[in-house]
């Protein structure tokens, strides 16, 4: 059963590493050039999210879904934010 809970949480942890790189200077500079009142709270939850913690809200995850395999972001595919 130890085990079991290892590997999940395992998974879960290089899931969560693995999107980290989302908000990176060069997609945070492409969104401020359509939008200047962007700001970390466009996308993330928290004002100024941690590393270790950065949950997304509706718009961040719109976001991600419009991020490519070349981790380009598809801005015709994402609504304009509230």
């Amino acid at each position: 059963m130890k085990k079991t809970t290892a590997a999940v949480l395992a998974t879960l942890a290089s899931l969560a590493l693995g999107t980290s790189a989302l908000a990176t200077m060069e997609i945070h500079k492409e969104y401020k050039a359509k939008d200047a009142k962007a700001n970390c709270a466009s996308c993330h939850v928290d004002k100024m999210p941690k590393k270790e913690k950065h949950d997304l809200n509706d718009f961040g995850k719109k976001v991600l879904e419009a991020k490519g395999k070349d981790g380009k972001i598809d801005w015709a595919k994402v609504p304009a934010a509230n």
